[in-house]
């Protein structure tokens, strides 16, 4: 079932493009990223997406119960923005402030602070929040209500390391627990560690959509299909190298150091090429398998030079 089809989305300022006839589905139960640099429209799409900015031209269509005009936007829960709480009031009657101007049961609170594990310091005043604790005080009220559908601007923008891995296990956490999340971000190695989907926006033209691993897997316009390397080694080393040459998995080797990289097809196993060496005399030290990143990917897909 898809939660969100987004239908040739565009947005202009003027002469400018922002977003120029962007389309995707979004699966429900996933975990969707929209990835870009800085300024490539992924703000803009999300704005337009909820009903805060209005499009140039699209259609989009959520997938969500529809009883009341009002009834979509109940359904999903919101950071679009960066989190605006009262400095002097605790965690806890900031929520309550939420929950009034959402419409939201007071009696969710402790339940949504549970979640976000904030609950011991539900008395604490803001202002003596970490950026990690601030930001997930914002995704507790975007949790108001039980929203079947989370959607997040940059949710770890600003973010020290420990308040990255913070949020990052809870988009994970929240996804064990059902909910369909859209995040844009710029941030690759966060995108590929919690999301199951991503769209590539740049200069608002959507270059590349699917899931995480079909991204991984495509090819792109004048770069070969991904490749995968593979870092061996064993006591004798000549023996490997002779031994793999027969392998018609492996594209290419070469000896570096005490090992050998090779550059093998991307269907490549690791319990296969382990066994192929064993059944031939060999027993390896070291087997590494690296696959193309979604980094490597994207810069593929978009090419090495910053938009800026």
């Amino acid at each position: 079932m898809s939660i969100l089809t987004v239908d040739k989305l565009s947005k202009n300022y003027g002469y400018l493009k922002a977003l120029n006839e962007v389309s995707f589905i979004v699966p429900g139960g996933s975990v969707f990223g929209i990835l870009g640099p800085n300024g490539s429209g992924k703000t803009t799409l999300l704005g337009i997406v909820m009903n805060v900015l209005n499009a140039t031209s699209c259609t989009f269509l959520w997938g969500l119960k529809v009883e009341t005009p009002d009834s979509v936007r109940k359904q999903m829960g919101t950071l679009l923005e960066t989190p605006n709480f009262y400095h002097y009031l605790s965690a806890e009657d900031n929520l309550r402030i939420s929950a009034r101007i959402k419409g939201r049961s007071e009696d969710d609170i402790e339940r949504v602070l549970r979640i976000v594990n904030l609950y011991e310091r539900r008395q604490s005043k803001f202002n003596t929040f970490s950026l990690g604790m601030k930001q997930r005080l914002a995704i507790a009220s975007a949790l108001l209500g039980d929203p079947d559908v989370l959607v997040f601007d940059e949710p770890t923008n600003g973010l020290d390391p420990a308040g990255i891995a913070e949020i990052r296990e809870l988009i994970k956490e929240l996804h064990k627990r059902g909910k369909t999340i859209i995040m844009a971000s710029h941030i690759l190695d966060e995108v590929e560690k919690v999301c199951t989907h991503v769209a590539i926006i740049q200069k608002g033209v959507l270059k590349k959509v699917g899931s995480v691993n079909e991204i991984l897997e495509s090819s792109t316009a004048g770069v070969e299909v991904a490749k995968v390397t593979v870092e061996l080694a064993a006591a004798d080393l000549q023996k490997l190298i002779e031994i793999l040459k027969m392998n018609p998995a492996v594209e290419s080797l070469q000896p570096n150091g005490e090992e050998v990289q090779l550059i093998c097809s991307k269907d490549i196993n690791g319990a296969e090429l382990n066994k192929f060496c064993f059944d031939h005399g060999i027993v390896l030290t070291k087997l590494l398998i690296k696959r193309t990143s979604l980094e490597t990917k994207f810069l593929e897909i978009t090419g090495k030079k910053s938009d800026k």
